[in-house]
């Protein structure tokens, strides 16, 4: 879903920065082109108009702010309406508390529920997890089994149907932990007495943050959904999962928007690792193909420091193999590369889809020939002349060639890092920020 509205819109901007003349007639076809893209990502047609509406009334109504042409002015509007459009953030603290997790089965709950015990584990938090769903055969089971991949003590009894009893137990077992994520069984939010169950789970959990998991499938059915248990027990955040496997993506998140209740994460892969902090503006950036630059260094920093790269190190020109060798593992360790270059501001330039995974390939290649180098030569590659690629080679079972083609990828890299360093792509990102995002 992302893909192709993210395709849509970009095709839209593009269309209206390719004209000369920026009129009446170029804002309505631009207008049409963006009631066409969201309609086919299942956004309800009534919000369309009234986003279509007020992105017409503004751009042919505002004076565009001094030193942005008329191109700008537009592009912004768009920016902003969009952003107004999936609403507001739900609250996330990094501190100690309690949180209900409740949702419709099926929805991906129990999955998602060892996902956000990864991210609070992975921002330095003590997590822990009940499993309080009794219904689900297997429930238990495979949340421990998740569990234990992340090192999350996962309390539960399959023996025991009184999901109460299991939730009281459970708080007093994992006193120890800072953050307690308890699991609930899935249930229709019109099913009365599943929703009595849930509010007494929280009478006695008085969870600080209840948040309601929806499959992106769902689509504007959604805001049913949502309504219905923020009445039963206050929901004040909710995580949108399946992202990436649908084409009603956009109605559920605009669904989920209208009912003002936040957006906290979004779901959108099979890994541990796949749950992101929901942020409108960020979103939107990298629908519009801006990027969203502060997830990305967010997620690169702290991958950085588990793998032990030195950035500031890098940047001052000390750049090795060693170097580039950790690199490319804190880059396996951030997650789906095309997750990590839609983070990235790329404009409209489109990437080949077999491209993302050659490059996924071309990386696990090039660690297996390093790790046939030795110390010296990972420290300073320039001693790496044609007997000693000839030895790699033999080593890592690659060819000659493959061995050049590391070094070849080593000095470009080696080339980036100073053009980095003279600081020119961050005075264009900041002055790009400064127009989007300023005055929303």
């Amino acid at each position: 879903m992302l893909d192709r509205l993210g395709t849509s819109l970009k095709d839209a901007v593009k269309k209206l920065a390719g004209k000369t003349v920026v009129d009446r007639a170029a804002v309505e076809e631009l207008v049409r082109d963006l009631q066409r893209a969201l309609i086919q990502a299942d956004v309800n047609v009534r919000l369309v108009m009234q986003l279509s509406e007020a992105i017409k009334k503004r751009a042919l109504e505002e004076q565009p702010p001094k030193g942005m042409t008329v191109r700008e002015h537009v592009l912004r509007i768009v920016y902003q309406e969009l952003v107004r459009l999936v609403g507001s953030a739900g609250e996330v603290k990094l501190e100690p508390q309690v949180i209900l997790m409740a949702g419709l089965q099926g929805s991906g709950k129990t999955t998602t529920t060892a996902k956000l015990a990864r991210y609070f584990q992975r921002k330095g938090l003590r997590v822990a997890v009940i499993c309080a769903d009794t219904f689900r055969p297997g429930a238990f089971d495979q949340l421990n089994t998740l569990c234990s991949r992340i090192h999350v003590p996962c309390f539960g009894n399959p023996g025991e149907k009184d999901a109460l009893k299991i939730v009281r137990e459970g708080l007093k077992s994992l006193s120890s932990a800072e953050v307690i994520i308890i699991d609930t069984q899935g249930r229709h939010a019109l099913e009365s007495d599943l929703i009595r169950e849930i509010i007494d789970i929280q009478a006695i959990a008085s969870a600080q943050h209840r948040w309601l998991v929806i499959d992106a499938a769902l689509g504007q059915q959604a805001a049913e959904q949502a309504r219905k248990f923020h009445e039963a027990i206050s929901i004040d955040g909710v995580i949108i999962t399946k992202m990436d496997g649908t084409a009603k993506g956009g109605g559920a998140l605009s669904a989920v928007a209208e009912t003002r209740s936040g957006i906290v994460f979004i779901g959108s892969g099979e890994t541990i690792d796949d749950l992101e902090r929901f942020d409108p503006d960020g979103f939107i950036s990298r629908l519009l193909g801006m990027g969203d630059l502060k997830a990305l260094v967010e997620k690169a920093e702290e991958t950085l420091a588990a793998a032990e790269v030195d950035v500031n190190a890098m940047l001052r020109g000390k750049f090795s193999l060693r170097d580039m060798y950790n690199q490319l593992e804190a880059v396996t360790r951030m997650g789906p590369l095309k997750q990590i270059m839609s983070m990235l501001p790329l404009g409209n330039m489109e990437i080949p889809e077999d491209a993302y995974d050659i490059t996924s390939t071309k990386m696990q290649r090039y660690r297996i020939i390093m790790d046939s180098m030795t110390a010296a030569e990972m420290d300073d590659p320039s001693v790496i002349g044609s007997s000693r690629i000839q030895r790699i080679a033999r080593g890592a079972g690659a060819s000659p060639e493959e061995v050049r083609e590391l070094l070849r990828y080593y000095k470009m890299m080696k080339r980036a890092l100073k053009g980095v360093r003279g600081g020119q792509g961050r005075f264009n990102m900041q002055r790009m920020l400064k127009k989007f995002g300023g005055g929303t």
